[in-house]
């Protein structure tokens, strides 16, 4: 339970300000560091920042800042021309398919700007650029119409139109 409850804490930005000002209130109360963070789960060698923080900058001490994250390994000119590059059939570019998927991407980028990005990357990519994954349907060699038509759920348009014939009585 209580740990349910941290990540609850930990979850928003909102909800991280507001942890560390109890925090803050509770040692200008007369608690000690220590005390806070025994009671509220977190190091004491934390709370003592968070107080520092407090009493150097005010409020605005105990804000998340922003964190800048991984930089990307494509470049806006890059990412525009993968999205050109998927408008296109991949046979253009010298690769064995006729569909875009994750892997094909991947070594098309390979190939074309020499950086690895993981298949799972590249079906984030697609996304991204706005397309969507398709998947071909499998075509089954040596398959047999009339006998695939009697499996159907449905029948087909022509079936249907031929069920509702009408003879003159």
């Amino acid at each position: 339970m209580v740990l349910v409850l941290q990540d609850e804490i930990r979850r928003s930005r909102d909800s991280r300000y507001d942890h560390r000002l109890h925090a803050v209130l509770l040692v200008a109360q007369g608690m000690s560091c220590p005390e806070v963070g025994r009671l509220l789960g977190d190091a004491p060698r934390t709370v003592e920042y968070w107080v520092h923080q407090f009493e150097e900058e005010g409020l605005s001490g105990l804000v998340d800042l922003e964190r800048p994250g991984r930089t990307p390994r494509l470049g806006d000119e890059q990412f525009r021309e993968i999205g050109e590059a998927l408008r296109q059939s991949p046979l253009d570019f010298g690769l064995g398919t006729n569909i875009w998927d994750g892997k094909t991407l991947s070594a098309f980028i390979r190939s074309r700007y020499d950086i690895a990005l993981g298949v799972r990357q590249c079906q984030r990519l697609f996304r991204q650029l706005g397309f969507r994954m398709r998947k071909p349907r499998p075509v089954i060699a040596r398959a047999d119409p009339e006998r695939q038509e009697e499996y159907k759920k449905t029948p087909s348009h022509e079936a249907k139109r031929g069920d509702r014939s009408v003879g003159i009585g």
